[in-house]
């Protein structure tokens, strides 16, 4: 009689909880997420009365008419695409190649097989680079700090190289490690022969690989980005400012890098944040200096006018409580084990649904880490996001009681 009451005690819960035993969830979100699109689709409104104000959420408009052969607009926390042009095209990097160099040097900074006062030694090959040149001298010491602001502010290819020597031994194996870190970064489409950008026939990337590589730089590497936004460096007596003009038209724009060859034409990764929002933008392929940089403003300002960054599920929120068999307590809270945030049209906050799902069973005992389902994102009607659910926390084993009775009841559901 104890074992049935046990039972039909069990199965109350189960019945209630499991359609399937997959647990589901909807309800709208409070704030606005956005298309993942390149051109973001017109928000739903109502039926306009002719002279009358307009209802509802606007329309959102195209992009703007660019100055570049290829661009592309992302959000950075959420990684979405707000606008694009020939995004996935090949063509070559110039001086932007000097990101992955960036993103190199920095790792060796972090792990401590490079320090800004260790003393570099400048070859020769490095002192005749052809180009863009922070003016260090063959034979001479200078401290790996002054190198990196070299290559980054002067965009100095002299400099580049000696930093490419120092930490990878020659710069061909030093591009070796650059073309391992692209494909770690998923730049799938991009492929480096030297570390500071010299024209070649397998030299390439797309603007949408740039994109992942500078938003890796400012999640990776957050205590060495702030060197992107210097106006000027002084070295040997020479001062150099900044080739990238936004960070002086724009107080948003904390970085990144410009680039430039006749073949490249005129290039420009742009980083910039308004308020809670950060957007990464590159534009590959302007006729001119005022032309990339007019183009990345115009992005720039594109995004942060017509859409906003939305929170739709905080950190370890939990969102269902599923029946848990064999485990100390009958139900257990899951959530998402990061933020989930998303971009929208400005206006569409309210379309966002939120739909999650558990697996068919959850058996104790289950670590805090271990994935337990899945919460789909909706915007006006259409996916955004998927997002791994996990325990809040870990749900341990139950007594043997516990255990015989859901061996049991599991006994009946197969």
């Amino acid at each position: 009689m104890k074992l049935s009451a046990a039972l039909a005690c069990a199965c109350l819960p189960l019945l209630a909880s499991t359609p399937a035993l997959a647990a589901s969830h909807k309800h709208a979100a409070p704030a606005s997420p956005a298309p993942a699109s390149a051109t973001a689709s017109p928000a739903a409104s109502g039926t306009a009365t002719p002279g009358a104000a307009p209802t509802g959420a606007m329309a959102t408009p195209n992009p703007p008419e660019v100055d570049a052969r290829g661009y592309i607009l992302t959000d950075y926390v959420s990684g979405q695409v707000l606008a694009q042009r020939n995004a996935d095209a090949r063509m070559e990097p110039a001086s932007l190649t000097k990101l992955m160099t960036c993103y190199v040097v920095f790792h060796a900074l972090k792990t401590g097989t490079l320090k800004l006062d260790d003393q570099v030694t400048i070859s020769e090959h490095a002192w005749k680079a052809e180009g863009s040149r922070t003016f260090v001298q063959v034979g001479s010491k200078v401290p790996a700090e002054v190198l990196i602001k070299g290559m980054i502010v002067q965009s100095g290819n002299d400099a580049t190289i000696a930093l490419a020597e120092r930490v990878g031994g020659t710069e061909g194996a030093f591009v070796q490690l650059m073309n391992e870190y692209a494909r770690h970064l998923g730049m799938a489409n991009t492929h480096f022969d030297d570390s500071s950008g010299l024209p070649s026939p397998t030299h390439y990337t797309t603007a949408h690989d740039l994109s992942l590589l500078a938003s890796a730089l400012v999640r990776d590497y957050p205590e060495y980005y702030p060197w992107f936004s210097i106006r000027e460096f002084i070295w040997n007596n020479i001062k150099q400012e900044n080739r990238n003009g936004l960070l002086e038209r724009d107080a948003s724009v904390d970085g990144m890098k410009t680039g430039h060859t006749d073949s490249a034409g005129y290039c420009l990764v742009t980083s910039a944040k308004r308020q809670d929002m950060r957007l990464v933008a590159v534009v590959l392929g302007s006729n001119s200096i005022k032309g990339r940089e007019d183009a990345s403003a115009a992005l720039v300002n594109y995004g942060f006018t017509f859409f906003e960054s939305v929170n739709v599920k905080r950190r370890g929120t939990p969102v269902l409580k599923p029946r848990v068999y064999k485990a100390a307590e009958e139900f257990y809270s899951v959530g998402p084990a990061a933020d989930i945030n998303i971009v929208v049209p400005r206006g569409q906050a309210g379309s966002i649904m939120t739909t999650a799902t558990v697996q068919h069973r959850l058996i104790a005992p289950i670590s805090s880490s271990t994935q337990v389902g899945d919460l789909q994102v909706v915007v006006n009607g259409k996916p955004v996001t998927s997002v791994p659910l996990y325990p809040v926390g870990d749900v341990p084993e139950g007594g043997i009681w516990s255990r015989l009775s859901d061996t049991v009841l599991l006994w009946f559901q197969k």
